[in-house]
């Protein structure tokens, strides 16, 4: 048995094997170029091992230079396809050295036909025969030819292309790429260009076997080629997977996918695309057929749509209506694209259609729902607003329009709050924003513009507003002016303050009235007695006997004054068992919001300097109050003097001690005479241009039966002083 018969036809056979197989795949794939290329480099290689098998059975010198002239056929083919395979497989390499190794081995070839007996000899002489796989085989010996070098420096160039393109890849990061194909090709080509120049050259005795190099080659590429093979089937499956699935979601979803022939003008849909459309299952359909589908109204549209997509960018959209015999009308969307030819024509175009006909009948029902409402809302008696979750307003009333007398587009927005008043612009934004933010309804009142430019006041009341799901849609509000009521407001407690000052005015008028009714007996009897007194010591006529009487007169008028005011000193200590715990702040703050219409009447500004977190007293609430009301007024009238430049009144609070409060009024005014201040609380300090009359006596008895003390001092400056002391409660 021949081995070198058997392994050389053996390389051969897997060769032409692997080239049949990607041959086939090729014709499968036409645009797998990179499979065409490994079937010529396969064919190269069989034809290799063809001529070297027959070099080495060759008989005569003449047999052996004919086989190797056509060993360099191969070898042209081998080369130009490996150049082309590491472009086109790898997607690496420099193209200009691709285009030198292929014009390389093109001129080799051409030398090979044209100088000497081959490109390697220029005559081979005589046949030398050397051992080899047990048999003796043929080498050729003669005169070399120099253009040899040409096809030698070929090889080397592509072992460089292809090293260069496998660092290229691998910098890409396709390293296993890289070291399997870029690296195989470069290390059997380096191999296979060493072992031919040893051989030629007859360095070594051993017969060409560049073709072991070269199947090293192909069986590399074919390992990654079938890798790729098999990776390409896998993606097939899952790409069928793939279909399958979206064949499920396109029935689940009812749309209808459809593909336009437009150079044949015929239509493919789906089985859901023609049950869509009215077509049955044979049905051939055109782009006429499909417009007669449409309702008549929509199929200008439809064309219009179609011609703009084939001169535009080739997007297609549109929505329609389907009218099918017997059947309620349909709305449906369609959405496509067209695929053009390299000349710019219109050639194919594939879309997708979906059955909206739920989503139009929704519309319509919400657009008649919003046209009732704004009907409603624009008849209500009230201002209507509306908001979205930016919280900008989208929608006005026409009665808010009507009030403000500007259009909706001036109103949109923030527009509204050109019509707040300066003033209450920032609480409404405030009060409005935190409400917006915590979703919770609101009330505010705020002075609006009207159109006459009259600000005036409503009360708006908002409340967020949600859809069927619950989710957060925006604010809707409505708003009334309450100018009317607010006027009114402001003449009742006009009315109320002016009620209340009247029947302050008129107490403490019957207080004074009854108080001079009952001292005035008394008070001019004691007079009368004390002047009668004085004549008869002036007149030194002195009768002891009627003396005595007028003594005696003196003595008893003045008991009767004294329990008038006895009795107004019972009046006042009638009650201790009402007293209860007080806080003098909130006393103080509620006497002068009684004043208020006094205050405002009589231009005087009262300041309140009182200290926190003070204790609590013991006290009767009322007669608290009637003691600040009457120091309060007191130092109104002090400061209301026309000579008085600042008419100011200030409370203070304080601790006196540990177990005392103290409650000071100062005033501003024209002070009180020095020798006037013991006899101010004496009740019979009456005359108006020198004392202040009952009040500051029966003040002075209220808190002396509280266990306080009520004292009176001028100031440093203008005006003076009233304060007084309560007792604290004692701590459990």
């Amino acid at each position: 048995m021949s081995w070198v018969t058997v392994i050389w036809s053996m390389t051969a056979s897997a060769c032409l094997t692997l080239a049949a197989i990607y041959f086939l795949v090729w014709c499968r794939r036409r645009t797998a170029w990179a499979d065409l290329l490994f079937t010529l480099i396969s064919v190269g290689v069989a034809a290799y091992a063809f001529c070297e098998l027959s070099m080495m059975r060759a008989a005569t010198p003449a047999q052996f230079a004919t086989a190797l002239r056509w060993l360099h056929v191969p070898t042209w083919v081998i080369v130009v396809s490996l150049v082309g395979f590491v472009r086109l497989h790898l997607r690496a390499g420099r193209p200009w050295l691709g285009w030198t190794i292929c014009a390389l081995r093109t001129s080799a070839l051409l030398l090979n036909f044209v100088t000497g007996q081959n490109l390697n000899f220029r005559e081979v002489a005589r046949l030398r025969h050397v051992p080899f796989l047990g048999e003796s085989v043929s080498l050729g010996v003669g005169v070399s030819n120099p253009y040899m070098l040409v096809g030698q420096l070929s090889l080397l160039l592509l072992v460089i292309f292809t090293v260069d393109a496998a660092i290229t890849v691998w910098r890409r990061g396709d390293r296993r790429h890289a070291l399997v194909t870029g690296g195989s090709i470069a290390f059997f080509a380096l191999t296979g260009m060493v072992q031919a120049i040893l051989v030629l050259w007859r360095i070594v005795d051993w017969p060409l076997t560049a073709s072991f190099s070269f199947l090293g080659i192909a069986l590399a590429m074919g390992y990654e080629m079938s890798r790729e093979a098999l990776r390409a089937a896998q993606l097939s499956d899952d790409l069928r997977e793939s279909h399958q699935r979206l064949d499920l979601a396109v029935h689940a979803a009812k749309l209808g996918l459809w593909a336009w022939d437009i150079a044949h003008d015929e239509i493919w849909a789906t089985d859901n695309g023609r049950r869509l459309f009215g077509f049955g299952q044979s049905e051939r359909i055109n782009f006429d057929r499909l417009l007669n589908s449409l309702h008549p109204d929509d199929r200008e549209l439809v064309s219009h749509a179609v011609a703009n997509s084939f001169n535009g960018n080739g997007d297609y959209r549109s929505e329609h209506r389907i009218v099918i015999p017997g059947q309620p009308m349909r709305w449906v969307v369609a959405r496509g694209s067209v695929e053009f030819n390299k000349a710019g024509k219109p050639v194919f175009m594939r879309g997708v259609s979906l059955d909206i006909t739920e989503r139009k009948r929704a519309e319509e029902a919400r657009q008649e729902s919003e046209a009732r409402f704004r009907i409603v809302a624009d008849t209500a008696p009230v201002l209507i607003w509306m908001s979205g979750t930016d919280k900008l307003c989208d929608f006005f009333n026409k009665g808010w329009l009507d009030f403000t007398g500007r259009t909706l587009e001036q109103e949109l927005g923030n527009g509204w709050a050109e019509g707040v008043h300066p003033n209450d612009l920032a609480g409404c934004l405030k009060t409005y924003v935190a409400a917006f933010d915590a979703r919770q309804p609101f009330t505010m009142e705020y002075r609006l513009r009207r159109h006459d430019g009259e600000y005036r006041w409503i009360s708006d009341h908002g409340v967020p507003r949600y859809d069927s799901e619950g989710d957060f849609l925006g604010y809707i509000g409505s708003c009334v002016d309450l100018t009317e009521r607010k006027q009114a407001e402001a003449e009742a407690s006009r009315q109320r303050a002016e009620l209340a000052h009247v029947s302050r005015v008129s107490v403490m008028g019957e207080l004074s009235a009854s108080m001079a009714h009952e001292l005035n007996q008394p008070l001019t009897a004691i007079l009368s007695n004390t002047q009668a007194a004085q004549r008869f010591l002036a007149a030194d006529k002195l009768d002891r006997v009627e003396f005595a009487e007028i003594l005696k007169d003196i003595v008893h008028d003045t008991t009767r004054a004294r329990d008038v005011i006895r009795h107004l000193r019972a009046l006042v200590k009638k009650g201790e068992h009402e007293f209860v715990r007080v806080d003098v702040n909130e006393i103080i703050g509620q006497v002068v919001a009684f004043l208020h219409g006094d205050i405002v009447g009589r231009n005087v500004t009262v300041i309140q300097e009182l200290a926190p977190e003070l204790p609590l007293v013991l006290s009767d609430r009322t007669q608290l109050q009637q003691v600040l009301l009457n120091l309060l007024l007191n130092a109104f009238d002090a400061v209301g003097a026309n000579r008085v430049p600042e008419r100011r009144v200030t409370v203070v609070t304080a601790m006196a001690s540990s177990e005392m409060v103290r409650v000071a009024v100062r005033d501003g005014g024209v002070g009180i005479p020095a020798d006037k201040l013991d006899e101010i609380f004496q009740p019979f300090f009456t005359t108006k241009t020198e004392g202040l009359g009952m009040g500051l006596s029966v003040s002075r008895s209220i808190i002396e039966s509280h266990g306080g003390r009520l004292s009176a001092e001028n100031n440093p400056g203008p005006g003076a002083t009233f304060s007084f002391t309560l007792p604290v409660v004692e701590q459990n």
